[in-house]
Parts: structure tokens; sequence; C-alpha cells
């Protein structure tokens, strides 16, 4: 992770010091291949060589971008945008969380997308932002207990 600081950026640990992978969707790594063989090409028309080590997200010299810089640009377009609410960048990791819990993703592996050192973060987080878990739960006893009569 990177961090900002009034000298520039620094490589920072995170919160727990763990890093983590995260499987993304099919749809997300093809877009990441076509961005990376564009990003090559535009690095070697400055003259720069791309590494292993070079960042996705970069400045046009391949040199990582200071944060706040992808902050502007998100609040930059979101303004062009019409239809969409305007958020925090950081909502976004939000969004995602509560995408993940209210599609039945398992809370174990929401935790561990999110990095949160227990699940119960997670959900202290999280679980209150998805009505209708009471209801859903009172059906799903009540169709457990109408299948239990039924039976006899």
């Amino acid at each position: 992770m990177r961090e900002q600081t009034t000298k520039g950026t620094r490589l920072k640990e995170t919160k727990n010091s763990r890093a983590r992978t995260v499987a993304l969707p099919s749809l997300v790594v093809e877009e990441l291949r076509r961005h990376r063989v564009c990003q090559a090409e535009e690095l070697l028309r400055v003259g720069v060589g791309m590494t292993d080590e070079t960042y996705i997200v970069a400045r046009e010299d391949g040199c990582p971008l200071q944060p706040n810089s992808l902050t502007h640009e998100f609040v930059r377009i979101l303004a062009k945008a019409a239809d969409v609410p305007r958020i925090r960048f950081h909502d976004l990791r939000h969004t995602h969380a509560t995408h993940l819990l209210s599609n039945g993703i398992h809370p174990k592996v929401a935790q561990e997308r999110l990095g949160h050192s227990t699940v119960g973060i997670t959900l202290d987080l999280y679980s209150h932002v998805l009505p209708g878990m009471q209801e859903d739960a009172a059906a799903k006893v009540d169709a457990t207990i109408r299948a239990a009569i039924d039976r006899n």
C-alpha cells in the first residue's frame, strides 16, 4: 500500500501487517491484461521499459501516482457522470463489502477480502446495511418447521 506524505509517497504496511491475495472476476482480469499491454506501449514511447515492479496505476513514466491524484481523478469523473451519486473513493470499499454480504457471500470470505483481522469486525461494520436479514431468517425457520410438520 502507498501512503502520501508531504515529501511524496512511500510504501506503508497494512493495519495488520499482513499481505493478502484476493481472487478477481475474469472480466477484471481481462481488462487488467488489456491495460497492461497499453501501458507497456505507452512506456516504450517515452523510453521506459516495463518490469514486474511497474505499478498498474501509474504516471506516464511508470512511477506510482500520489494517492491523492487517484482520489482527485475519481471526483472529476463523478462530476461528469449525471446519474452517479457523489461518494468518496473509500466508499467503493464499503460498497464492495455490502454487495458481498447482500449476495450471500460467506462473511469469512468478505473478511478475508477486506483484510479485517476478525469476521466479527466485518459483521459489526456491515451487517446493519442488510435489511431483511431478520425476515429472511424467520422465513427459513418457518419453512423448516412447515416441512417437518408436513412430513409427520
